[in-house]
C-alpha cells in the first residue's frame, strides 16, 4: 500500500467521519485525491471505516490459552469462532494452541459455562488457561498507524469524551446498527436505510458522537500496511512495575493491544511488526528496564476473527 494510502488510513483512525475537505486539508492533498483513494480503498474492501457502540462499563473478559491435539484444531476453532461473546480467535504458527478473548456479561454461571463445561468435555482439549482482564491499557480500536506527525493528528483527533451511560432505544440501535456497516454514511443514507426521518438520524446521531457512545473503527488488514508479523508476548512483573511497564508499552506503536490480567503473566501485549527482526529488536531492546521478569511469545499463524 502506498505511503499516501496509509497517510489516509491513519487519518481515518483518528475520525473515521471526519469530511474529505478536512482530511485534505491536514494531509496537504486535494479533496479530489482523497475522494478518489478512499473511493478505491473501499471498493476493493482494502479499507472499511465502522461505527461501534462504546462497550458498557459492566463487560468484562477473560483471555483463553487452549490447547489443542493436533489434527483437531479446526473443530475447535470453528465452535469458538462461532460465538457472539469471543471477538478475538487466534491459532498458533505451530498449529497447537489458540488464544481468544471472551467477553462476560451477566451472571458467573453463564460466563464460566464455556470455560468449566464445554472445553473440558471436549476431548480435543488438553488444557485451559483463563485469565481475567483485570486493565486495559490498550485496546484493538485505540491503535493508530505511525505515520502521520504528531500535529497532524492532533489536528484530526476529536475531543475524547467519557461515555455517558444510558439506555439506547429502538431507533438509537437501529442508527449505530446501519453505521457498523459504512461509518461514513450520510445522514440521509441512515435514514433510508432505518425509515426514520433525516432530521431524527441527524439529531439523535450527533447525540450519540457528542455523549461518546459510538465511535469509529478502521477495519484493514495489517499485511497491506507491510506489518506482516502477528505476535503475543506474556510478560510477567512484580505488581509495582506492572502500571507503568503497561502504559509504556501500550504507547509503542507496534502495540495494538495491552491488557494487565490475573495468572502467572500478568501482563499481554498484541503486536504487528514488519517482520521477525523487528520482533527480535522489540523482545531485545524494548521489553528492557521495565521490571519483567519473564516473556513468552506466541506467533499467530491465522487470525481467524477480529472485530469487523
Amino acid at each position: 500500500m502506498s505511503a499516501a494510502d496509509q497517510r489516509l488510513i491513519a487519518a481515518l483512525q483518528c475520525d473515521g467521519r471526519a469530511a474529505a475537505e478536512r482530511l485534505a486539508s491536514v494531509l496537504g492533498v486535494s479533496t479530489r485525491e482523497v475522494h478518489r483513494r478512499l473511493g478505491a480503498l473501499t471498493r476493493q474492501g482494502t479499507v472499511r471505516v465502522r461505527g461501534r457502540l462504546a462497550q458498557p462499563p459492566d463487560l468484562g473478559a477473560v483471555q483463553l490459552r487452549i490447547r489443542v491435539l493436533r489434527g483437531r484444531l479446526q473443530q475447535i476453532v470453528a465452535a469458538l469462532a462461532a460465538r457472539d461473546d469471543i471477538p478475538f480467535l487466534d491459532v498458533s504458527a505451530a498449529g497447537d494452541e489458540i488464544h481468544a478473548v471472551q467477553f462476560t456479561r451477566g451472571s458467573a454461571a453463564q460466563r464460566n459455562r464455556l470455560l468449566f463445561e464445554q472445553l473440558p468435555a471436549t476431548s480435543a482439549v488438553t488444557s485451559v488457561e483463563a485469565q481475567t482482564v483485570l486493565h486495559a491499557f490498550r485496546q484493538a480500536h485505540e491503535w493508530r498507524l505511525d505515520v502521520l506527525a504528531p500535529a497532524e493528528r492532533q489536528a484530526l483527533t476529536p475531543p475524547c469524551v467519557a461515555p455517558a451511560w444510558r439506555e439506547l432505544d429502538e431507533a438509537d440501535r437501529a442508527i449505530a446498527a446501519a453505521l457498523a456497516e459504512d461509518g461514513r454514511s450520510s445522514a440521509s443514507a441512515v435514514a433510508e436505510r432505518t425509515g426514520h426521518p433525516a432530521s431524527t438520524v441527524r439529531r439523535r446521531l450527533a447525540a450519540l458522537l457528542s455523549e461518546g457512545l459510538l465511535r469509529t473503527e478502521v477495519v484493514v488488514d495489517p499485511r497491506r500496511l507491510g506489518l506482516h508479523v502477528d505476535a503475543n508476548v506474556w510478560l510477567q512483573l512484580p505488581p509495582d512495575r506492572l502500571d507503568a511497564a503497561g502504559r509504556a508499552l501500550a504507547a509503542h506503536p507496534a502495540v495494538h493491544g495491552a491488557l494487565a490480567g490475573t495468572g502467572r503473566s500478568n501482563l499481554s501485549l498484541a503486536l504487528w511488526l514488519p517482520d521477525t527482526a523487528a520482533l527480535y529488536r522489540f523482545i531485545s531492546e524494548d521489553l528492557t528496564g521495565l521490571g519483567i521478569t519473564a516473556a513468552e511469545t506466541f506467533l499467530v499463524g491465522r487470525a481467524v476473527k477480529r472485530p469487523g
